[in-house]
């Protein structure tokens, strides 16, 4: 049997990138998943379609991560339409790279309502629906532990919050069997930052790998820590960084 047999999930910003593997993958361990995104309906479409032809069960909601209304509404919906609600993953997340000091008071409050004022959010609704013995798991990012490069100071300090928000939540939320974890990515061949674009040289040199990760590769950790095995895990921070925190 499948290990997310009759589990339901919830992924924020799932219709792209390692959203879009990440809805992919727990569907395609059993899971019956719902998935927001902001505005691009056909990216949306294209990933429910591909978890159908599978045999899987997917709806896409649409939701910016920065609408507290909205993102209230897709966990309500994804409760409607399955009944239930056992993992949150929030994944929406975004980063405007330059320096500090060109960085507007509007860039940064963009990337602050994102990566953390919409964790919050999602996170705090979904607890009102989400199974006891649930998962809650976070989608932040190395340089949130270790800033290895210049133009992305917001966004670092973002993913350090979440690292420290998932380690005291984990503390509230034992009791209930619901465990809390932070998934760390390195560099990921993303449209957001390809391979081949002008950051990836040093990005894959800081690496001991010397290359780019794959959505698919954040997604099998993800799926990891969703399942049944991951049950004495909790309040950690997992990197899958190609060693480049090592």
């Amino acid at each position: 049997m499948s290990k997310l047999a009759q589990k339901v999930v919830l992924v924020t910003g799932g219709s792209r990138g390692i959203g879009a593997a990440i809805t992919k993958r727990l569907a395609a361990d059993g899971a019956s998943v719902a998935f927001t995104y902001a505005k691009d309906a056909s990216a949306a479409s294209a990933v429910v379609k591909a978890i159908e032809l599978n045999g899987g069960k997917a709806i896409a909601i649409q939701a910016d991560a920065t609408d507290v209304e909205a993102v209230e509404a897709a966990i309500e919906k994804t409760f409607a339409t399955f009944g239930r609600l056992d993992v949150l993953v929030n994944n929406a997340g975004t980063a405007i790279p330059k320096p500090f000091e060109d960085t507007t008071l509007e860039e940064m409050d963009r990337v602050i309502d994102i990566n953390i004022r919409g964790v919050f959010a999602a996170t705090k609704a979904a607890l009102k629906r989400l199974s006891d013995g649930g998962r809650i798991i976070m989608i932040g990012s190395a340089v949130g532990e270790r800033a290895i490069a210049p133009g992305l100071v917001p966004y670092a300090a973002t993913k350090a919050a979440v690292r420290m928000f998932t380690q005291a939540l984990s503390r509230e939320l034992g009791s209930r069997g619901i465990t809390v974890n932070n998934v760390q990515p390195g560099p990921i061949d993303t449209d957001l930052n390809p391979a081949s674009g002008d950051w990836a040289v040093p990005q894959k040199a800081a690496t001991a790998l010397g290359r780019y990760g794959r959505p698919e590769e954040i997604a099998a950790m993800v799926a990891f820590i969703a399942s049944p095995e991951a049950s004495y895990i909790t309040g950690a921070n997992l990197t899958v960084d190609g060693g480049m925190n090592a």
